[in-house]
């Protein structure tokens, strides 16, 4: 099976067990969304390779930041979310696995990562806080950073964090935000989840997309 792997404190659990059971006897393939996750499932004894060598995958496992009733999701708050959306297109089907408290009602609680390359960050971070304030953004758009320097993702790009509060028009603001130059991707991951997996109190609930 060709797998992708996704990044984070869930898929790196996800990426452990799966470990274990190579160690067992089974066979996979894996394809990476980040250099953390290369490094474990290595690690793991996981053999990869990469969307070069088999440009199709039939899963892809990873977690989420926010995800709603309808699979729209927010990721990228580990800083992977142009590699981790790129593994995930490429895929017949995305599998997020997280914990009940990333459910909610509307998506925007979680802040919205905009990765942008660091020419022209002035500008680029203008128009993306132009389009916040048209989509009612309750806060502001700020430059992740690692300590005292810019974070800067496996891409050599930065992140954008935008404080939302609420999206109310998560399919519109991804079309406003693809427009701007300057902006790789965005953290906005639509009709691509197909089913999430959510641990509970009560135990595991399901949620299915018809439409993933």
């Amino acid at each position: 099976m060709r797998l992708g792997l996704g990044t984070g404190s869930t898929a790196r659990h996800f990426v452990a067990l799966l470990g274990d059971r190579v160690r067992q006897g089974l066979h996979v393939v894996g394809v990476p969304t980040s250099e953390e996750t290369r490094a474990q499932a290595e690690a793991e004894g996981i053999r990869l390779t990469t969307l070069d060598e088999t440009p199709r995958l039939d899963l892809t496992v990873d977690g989420a930041d926010e995800l709603d009733d309808r699979l729209r999701l927010i990721k990228g708050g580990g800083g992977a979310l142009l590699r981790e959306k790129i593994v995930a297109a490429a895929s017949a089907r995305m599998v997020v696995i997280a914990d009940a408290s990333k459910r909610v009602a509307g998506l925007g609680r979680f802040p919205l990562p905009v990765e942008v390359v660091p020419f022209g960050l002035a500008a680029t971070q203008a128009a993306v806080e132009k389009i916040a304030a048209h989509f009612g953004s309750q806060g502001a758009v700020t430059l992740r950073r690692a300590g005292a320097v810019p974070f800067v993702t496996d891409g050599g790009h930065y992140i954008l964090d935008i404080a939302f509060g609420v999206i109310h028009e998560p399919e519109t603001l991804a079309t406003a935000l693809n427009a701007v130059p300057g902006v790789m991707e965005h953290g906005l991951f639509i009709g691509m989840c197909s089913t999430a997996f959510l641990a509970t109190e009560g135990g595991v609930v399901v949620i299915e997309n018809s439409a993933g």
